[in-house]
């Protein structure tokens, strides 16, 4: 259930130009390789492509754009380019290079910018809205002093957050986007988080939506993975 990758010739000709110019910029010393890679990440043409026989689907639902993953795309560009640790630093803990304050990012990213809150919200905060949840199903369960949960912790989450139980919901997901596997794929758990954030927003009422969406949101600055840019844990209205 691999997502469709650009092919146009003028569209990989365009991003090889990209590529060309954010390294010559980062010689020449016109730019810190962290404006010109974000430079480069502003005007990627290609929604998902394929190099060195790895897929990278930068564009989650059409419409969430996950730029740390392009990032990594274009990093490995640079790899004589750029200090090690700092790239390290960016890909493994997000943590921008340069001071970048939100209105910064935002103009940095361009029209990206909204697709990527997209998917800070849709991907990331809909994953760890999961995780809050088992925890406070486990904690439940530990406090009524029921050890034997026979696995059901999961199952009790989506319960809670969707309404629904988790195979039942894997099952939609997979006949929606044209799949027949009873697994996930790595590729397709962004794809399968924004499936649920937009299921969620579609069929529970406006203040549960709210509640729900705090969790996550607290539960991403608890584990300390909040972007300091972009501020992205905040909403965009």
């Amino acid at each position: 259930m691999s997502p469709p990758t650009d092919t146009s010739d003028d569209v990989r000709v365009e991003a090889q130009r990209l590529i060309g110019e954010m390294r010559d910029s980062v010689e020449s010393g016109d730019q810190h390789w962290f404006h010109a890679l974000l430079h480069a990440v502003r005007n990627w043409p290609l929604s998902s492509e394929t190099k060195d026989e790895r897929h990278f689907h930068y564009l989650v639902g059409g419409e969430a754009f996950d730029w740390l993953l392009l990032a990594e795309r274009l990093c490995e560009e640079m790899t004589d380019l750029i200090p090690e640790d700092e790239a390290e630093a960016l890909l493994f803990h997000e943590k921008l290079p340069l001071r970048t304050g939100e209105a910064d990012f935002e103009a940095l990213l361009g029209a990206k910018y909204k697709p990527h809150l997209n998917f800070v919200y849709g991907v990331r905060v809909e994953a760890l809205l999961q995780v809050a949840v088992q925890e406070e199903v486990r904690k439940e369960l530990a406090a009524s002093r029921i050890w034997d949960n026979n696995g059901h912790v999961e199952d009790e989450a989506f319960q809670r957050i969707y309404g629904k139980p988790s195979a039942e919901l894997l099952s939609t997901f997979k006949a929606s986007a044209g799949g027949d596997s009873e697994w996930l794929s790595l590729a397709e758990l962004s794809e399968w988080h924004y499936w649920l954030f937009q299921y969620r927003v579609r069929n529970s009422d406006p203040a549960k939506v709210a509640s729900d969406t705090r969790k996550g949101l607290l539960m991403l600055q608890t584990l300390g993975r909040a972007v300091k840019a972009p501020a992205a844990e905040r909403p965009s209205h």
